[in-house]
């Protein structure tokens, strides 16, 4: 292993070196963990207000800030517009050529900046004073010029930064996102905001994998593998190859599902399995899903262990059983989509 010379020559062990940086972090942590309880009690009615002034807005929160808080606001906007509160970011500087038009009076301006002094901000909330858009303020000085002009104050603890020169935003912005989150959970809770509508806004990634339902990504129509309960098996078995799911349902003289054949069935009446009828081979009282069921469901209930199947049939779960097909799922329709059992 190599000499660290300035180990040497400060008498320090790499031992040492990794302790002090584990009690940096430790205190980092400490620090800003006591300012956000600091910030939770002191929260109070320029909440409430704030969340009913973005609740009574047509339009959206336009969320702006310079340097570090500037991209808190990114993150604020981000968090806010896929949980159910249109928003988007304005750069300051940006916003005083040109991009002041974005701002309408239908909108509410979330403006961000830690002493309250930025002096790019100064054109935003110009702005939004000559043309009445409401103005929520965040910062840390009550006294501050942003605050003074708000319509709404929200002002951040006077909290010590956790850096040990006291200057990097460390703390601040970490209130001031907490603060975002804060808003943007309101805000949802408010909206009584779904997991079927954060879908909508999360179709792609894992997140959005997990709210997909069973009707989104099941085969309907003529792609499910149906033969009547009296057909011979050699149709059935037809059936089976063509469609391609490995199984083939059972139906009645009115079109409802009575009945599966799998490759399990056809293992057990091995035996003159050409002259039976596919009822007699299938096996009665399937398992089903619904089509309002989440996929993360439908795969589990493959993967149980009282069943492990491939294949799911889909009917409505409120009918009467037994009932139509509404479509069919196989265990792979899953795993495309990028689902995971529970």
């Amino acid at each position: 292993m190599p000499i660290d010379v300035a180990t040497i020559e400060t008498g320090s062990t790499e031992q040492d070196v990794r302790s002090a940086a584990i009690a940096t972090g430790r205190r980092v942590l400490q620090i800003e963990g006591a300012a956000l309880q600091q910030f939770a009690s002191q929260l109070g009615e320029s909440f409430a207000d704030a969340i009913e002034l973005i609740l009574s807005i047509r339009g959206r929160v336009i969320c702006s800030g310079m340097g570090k808080s500037g991209h808190v606001a990114r993150k604020i906007a981000a968090t806010l517009a896929s949980t159910g509160t249109p928003a988007f970011f304005v750069h300051p500087a940006e916003a005083s050529h040109g991009d002041l038009g974005m701002f309408t009076p239908d909108d509410v301006a979330l403006v961000l900046s830690n002493s309250g002094e930025t002096r790019e901000l100064s054109d935003v909330i110009a702005h939004c004073k000559r043309f009445s858009i409401p103005v929520i303020g965040v910062a840390s000085r009550q006294s501050s010029t942003l605050l003074r002009a708000a319509n709404i104050a929200l002002k951040l603890p006077e909290a010590e930064e956790a850096c040990a020169v006291g200057l990097a935003p460390t703390t601040s912005t970490t209130l001031t996102m907490a603060l975002g989150d804060a808003l943007a959970v309101s805000l949802m809770e408010r909206r009584d905001f779904t997991p079927e509508r954060f879908r909508d806004f999360h179709p792609g990634g894992k997140l959005g994998a997990q709210l997909v339902q069973v009707r989104d990504i099941m085969s309907i129509g003529s792609a499910m593998p149906l033969v009547a309960e009296n057909a011979q098996m050699s149709e059935a078995l037809l059936v089976m190859s063509e469609k391609g799911f490995g199984v083939a349902g059972t139906i009645d003289d009115h079109g409802c599902l009575t009945g599966v054949i799998t490759d399990g069935d056809l293992r057990r009446n091995m035996d003159g399995l050409l002259s039976r009828r596919a009822i007699d081979v299938a096996t009665q009282h399937p398992r089903s899903i619904g089509p309002g069921a989440l996929a993360q469901e439908a795969l589990a209930l493959m993967n149980a262990p009282e069943s492990r199947i491939t294949v799911l049939f889909v009917v409505d779960p409120d009918a009467p059983r037994p009932s139509a097909p509404l479509g069919i799922l196989h265990v792979h329709d899953c795993l495309r989509a990028g689902v995971d059992a529970v």
